[in-house]
């Protein structure tokens, strides 16, 4: 793209963003609709108000062998929003027939397996982070968005906040897990996040004003899956309470 192109796509961009926002999008959508905007301007290397319908129609027949169908729906839906609101055009529905697909469960990871995964996690964040996913059946996001204040130590148990559905409900907390959770947060002392997104000397972590990055937590669960041999397809769900040899001494 040349430069009057470049300043073009930035300012139908920006205003893509500023109304998915007007619009009350969560922040995941918003995310994944203005991804979807780059990946196509990226593809045809110019700016998306000039693709014709076809070119939208090759396009999409290369992201369907290319990437996942969930990735292919969102795509779409992104783009209907750009051309809708951004454009304030007819959007063209291009119509999308999803192949025939075998369902199949994840593996469930054994008690002896989560403990083994704890044991060998290294750093006391994830160590700690892994406990907590496992032991109380939390989603990834669920555990990376817990706040010193969603804690009950009284009644053990933990409120999670605009889950699944943005559903908020009550998880049992246990003992053990309080136990740890309570000492990784004595080591930071982070006035809001239990995972805060910093590293280094407690002042700095203290003063963290976000939580734990999804894509460090995702790659270093993967790693220590890895490092333990474990061969089996699981997604990081809990299927059963854990009580591990965990050590809280680790930094």
């Amino acid at each position: 793209m040349n430069k009057t192109e470049k300043n073009r796509f930035n300012e139908l961009y920006q205003r893509h963003l500023r109304l998915l926002k007007l619009q009350g999008k969560s922040q995941k959508t918003i995310d994944a609709y203005s991804r979807a905007v780059r990946r196509i301007r990226e593809h045809f290397d110019c700016c998306p108000d000039q693709l014709s319908l076809e070119q939208r129609e090759k396009y999409f027949s290369k992201l369907v062998e290319s990437h996942s169908w969930s990735t292919v729906k969102v795509d779409r839906n992104g783009l209907q929003f750009f051309w809708k609101h951004v454009l304030k055009r007819d959007w063209q529905w291009i119509k999308i027939i999803k192949a025939p697909e075998v369902r199949s469960l994840p593996d469930i990871l054994t008690v002896a397996e989560v403990q083994r995964l704890i044991g060998a996690t290294r750093k006391l964040r994830y160590r700690v982070f892994l406990l907590a996913t496992y032991s109380m059946g939390l989603r990834l996001g669920e555990s990376l968005a817990l706040q010193v204040g969603d804690i009950d130590g009284q009644r053990k148990q933990i409120h999670i906040r605009r889950g699944k559905g943005h559903k908020d409900r009550f998880v049992p907390l246990p003992d053990l897990t309080y136990q740890a959770l309570r000492a990784l947060w004595c080591k930071h002392r982070n006035p809001c996040w239990l995972f805060p997104n910093a590293v280094g000397s407690p002042e700095r972590i203290r003063k963290a004003t976000t939580h734990m990055d999804r894509g460090g937590a995702q790659t270093a669960m993967k790693a220590v899956v890895t490092q333990c041999g474990i061969k089996k397809k699981s997604r990081f769900t809990p299927y059963a309470t854990v009580s591990p040899p965990i050590c809280l001494n680790r930094a």
